[in-house]
This record gives C-alpha cells, structure tokens and sequence, in this order.
C-alpha cells in the first residue's frame, strides 16, 4: 500500500490521513456487514441440532406404527359400529324388549322426534318407567350395551304414592348412519321422433 501511495505523490501527513481513513472504513465495514453474522454458526449449530431430535423422535415413533395399528385395531374390534339408518324403526321395540328381561315397567312412552345432518339421524325419545332400583339400573345399563348404541340424555327419578317402587322419566338417545348412497334418477327414453321439414315450393 506504501508503494501505491508513493505513486499518488502524497505528502506524509496526507499519506497518514489516507491510510487512517482507510482503517476505519475497514472497521465500519466489519462492524456492519461482518460482526452482526458472528452468531450465525452457533445459531445454526442450535438449529440443526433441534432438527436432529424431532428427527429420531420421529424415526422411534415410525418404528412403533406396528404397535398403534394394532391396537387401534383392537379398540375399532370392541366397538361398536353406529347402526345404519335402516335400523332406526327398532329403536322403540329395543326399548320394550328389556322390560321382562330387566323387570322394569315402562308406563308410558312419548312420540320419538328425530333430527339430522349430514351423516347421522338422532331419535329422541321420553319413556316412563316403574320399577324397583336394582332393575332400574340393570335396564339402563343394558340399553347403553344394546346394539342400538342407545343412552341417557335425561333422568328425573322419585318415589310412587306407597314409596314402594321408583318412577322415573327417561329421555334416551339413540344415533343411527345416514343413507347417504343416491339413487341414480330414472333415465326416461324417449322414442326418437323424426320431423320431416315440408318440401320446399318450386317457383
């Protein structure tokens, strides 16, 4: 650089000036654009160190897929599937038919309101029972195992007259698949008539 200086034909003070100059543009320039990205590397290092973890978390929870499907396997095996819409007409008679089995009287039965949406119909219906406690209890828990998949959304319980016996209001709930396959509509075919356009008039 001294040589270069001595080209320009510089005095020794402007010679010092230039080369004071230049040392601290160098120092700005490292300040600025050089200083700030020391802590790259090390974050960096951080970064693909992170990476590195959630990849053989990753790695160990693949290897153990065999396993989950297994058991979700299982769980799907001892559940019950929600009966399709066409079983729907049997909520009312599932009800009954625990009465001898259980021991429970129902006295009265209210109309079954359905809603729906998009993939299931629910059936709601409010049934009065008379029965002692054991039976009461052994007829709800039946209707929760019942293939109907039926349960309890409300229950007011007291006593009769003679405080012999519980009666009870039952609202129960039961949700069934909607039909959701469509019936293709009937293709009507139509004879294919002709139309015969009028000869043309000679002139």
């Amino acid at each position: 650089m001294t040589s270069y200086l001595d080209k320009l034909n510089l005095r020794p003070f402007e010679k010092r000036l230039v080369v004071g100059v230049a040392a601290i543009l160098f120092v700005v320039f490292n300040a600025w654009f050089v200083f700030p990205h020391f802590s790259d590397l090390s974050a960096t290092e951080a970064r693909k160190a992170e990476a590195q973890k959630k990849l053989e978390k990753w790695k160990a929870e693949c290897a153990q897929s065999g396993k989950y499907k297994a058991a979700i396997a299982s769980i799907v095996g001892e559940s019950q599937d929600v009966p399709a819409e066409d079983q729907a007409y049997q909520f009312s008679s599932a009800i009954q038919m625990l009465q001898p089995e259980t021991g429970v009287n129902i006295t009265s039965m209210g109309r079954a309101t359905s809603t729906t949406n998009e993939f299931f119909v629910k059936l709601t219906q409010t049934i009065g029972v008379q029965s002692g406690e054991s039976s009461l209890v052994e007829f709800l828990y039946k209707l929760g195992e019942s293939k109907q998949l039926i349960r309890v959304r409300g229950l007011t319980l007291h006593t009769d007259s003679q405080r012999q016996a519980l009666v009870a209001n039952v609202t129960l709930v039961a949700s069934y698949q909607k039909n959701t396959t469509k019936r293709a509509p009937a293709v009507q075919t139509a004879s294919a008539t002709k139309v015969v356009a009028p000869a043309a008039r000679r002139h």
